[in-house]
């Protein structure tokens, strides 16, 4: 099979029991659960594709919050390949030992906890609803229900951190089986409570690129190899899914605010969950998936930028001045270059919108 015939499915559930207060993504009030008539709109939609997936990932808002029938009935609707990932977001506290095993009976392979931290009174301030005992107590029920994968949440540089509190969230994910870990510095967003209402304690662009690279590297003695700007994993538990985006590969996106790209086509959803589900609003188109998409996405892998695959896309070649700040980012350890290959270390990885706008 070609790298190009892979192919994912990404399903959005928006439903959450509380709003956290870093969070911008799209969500609805979703305390009892996920109406059987969102699900029907999703298997409505789902009906409309007639190629069979590599992956699928529920994403959120909290998919935990499906039941494991209807997430078994979604799974069977996408009709994925034989040894596909299929991947589930969870919240600690929204689990059950009867509900993951029903998610792993239902064909869940791969289970995402939004851990975050260990410390109980960041969690708090964070709104998150769980707490570390919770978290490491979901851990032990995943690893019970035998998914191929267990994965965790870990943010960095958050009010008041220290090295030591990412010390304590890495060996609760660490003890509690994880094989794949993302770390990502907390990011105040437009719209957020944080935005509106600043949390005290927050490290300034030093100190966070310093936790940043500290993270790098405790997770690499652990054997956590970094693949992606954020992510991290033992060998051969890296996130297929999500390696489709980086890679401008081809995924169907289906949800409000889900976002598409099939054929180099960018499409999304608009953020109307009434709308989805009545069948009032329809895919919207976002543009072309270019050389800029490219190369911005190739440099968030470590693997980085074939330089020959990308003139031969787009018949782009770095200029001599583009050649020359190359050089000079081999120079100071931001980058490694064999005018092949170009890969961002993690500390040019920190500067990462430094380096594209130089490039693009």
């Amino acid at each position: 099979m070609s790298i190009n015939d892979t192919f994912g499915i990404y399903l959005h559930v928006p439903y959450c029991r509380s709003k956290c207060r870093y969070c911008d993504f799209y969500s609805a009030p979703g305390s009892g659960g996920v109406p059987q008539s969102y699900v029907d709109a999703l298997l409505r939609e789902l009906k409309k594709n007639t190629r069979r997936p590599d992956t699928v990932y529920f994403g959120g808002g909290t998919p935990a919050l499906l039941s494991p029938a209807q997430v078994k009935c979604l799974i069977e609707a996408a009709d994925p390949k034989p040894g596909a990932e299929i991947t589930l977001e969870a919240n600690p506290d929204v689990v059950t030992q009867e509900s993951l095993c029903g998610f792993a009976e239902a064909g869940v392979t791969r289970i995402s906890f939004g851990v975050q931290s260990a410390d109980d009174a960041q969690l708090r301030r964070l709104g998150r609803t769980h707490n570390a005992e919770s978290a490491a107590r979901a851990l032990e029920w995943a690893r019970a229900a035998e998914f191929s994968q267990i994965c965790g949440d870990i943010m960095l540089a958050l009010p008041y951190y220290s090295n030591g509190e990412f010390d304590r969230t890495m060996e609760l994910l660490v003890r509690g089986g994880c094989t794949h870990i993302s770390a990502y510095l907390l990011k105040i967003e437009p719209g957020t409570a944080f935005w509106q209402y600043p949390p005290d304690g927050l490290p300034d662009a030093d100190a966070a690129a310093e936790f940043y690279l500290y993270a790098v590297k405790r997770l690499e003695e652990a054997g956590y190899r970094q693949y992606e700007i954020s992510n991290f994993a033992l060998p051969g538990c890296e996130g297929r899914h999500n390696l489709l985006y980086w890679n401008c590969q081809d995924y169907l996106g289906i949800g409000p605010a889900a976002h598409s790209c099939m054929d180099g086509v960018r499409r999304f959803w608009p953020n109307d969950t009434a709308g989805f589900i009545a069948g009032t609003v329809q895919e919207q188109d976002e543009g072309i998936c270019d050389a800029e998409d490219f190369l911005i996405m190739q440099l968030r892998l470590r693997s980085g930028l074939d330089t020959d695959e990308y003139a031969a896309r787009y018949g782009i070649r770095f200029t001599e001045e583009q050649q020359d700040f190359l050089r000079q980012c081999v120079r100071h350890g931001y980058a490694e270059w064999d005018e092949h290959r170009l890969r961002l270390t993690p500390a040019g990885m920190i500067v990462q919108n430094a380096i594209l706008e130089e490039l693009i």
